[in-house]
């Protein structure tokens, strides 16, 4: 994978817990979700399927109830966990 400049508009330290509605907000947000854990992978089109507050928040929170991490924003498209080939995907 070649090495990318990618412009970073705003970082929060991993210390500064986001819960459901910091999860939900961001979400509301974005007109694609796609969501990894391990090798599953879930993409959501916010804006076509209308997702319930439970199904995002599903994709989205860990066990402990806080936002999984990474959580990135590419334009329109958010992505929750690490996956490889996603994230080559969808960051070139």
């Amino acid at each position: 994978m070649e090495a990318h400049d990618i412009a970073v508009a705003e970082t929060v330290n991993a210390s500064k817990k986001l819960g459901r509605e910091d999860a939900l907000g961001m979400a509301r947000q974005a007109k694609r979700l796609i969501a990894a854990k391990g090798k599953k992978v879930t993409a959501v089109d916010v804006t076509a399927k209308t997702p319930d507050d439970d199904e995002l928040a599903a994709l989205m929170l860990g066990p402990t109830g806080n936002m999984r991490s990474p959580t990135v924003r590419v334009g329109q498209t958010l992505l929750v966990g690490y996956n490889d080939q996603v994230f080559a995907d969808e960051l070139g």
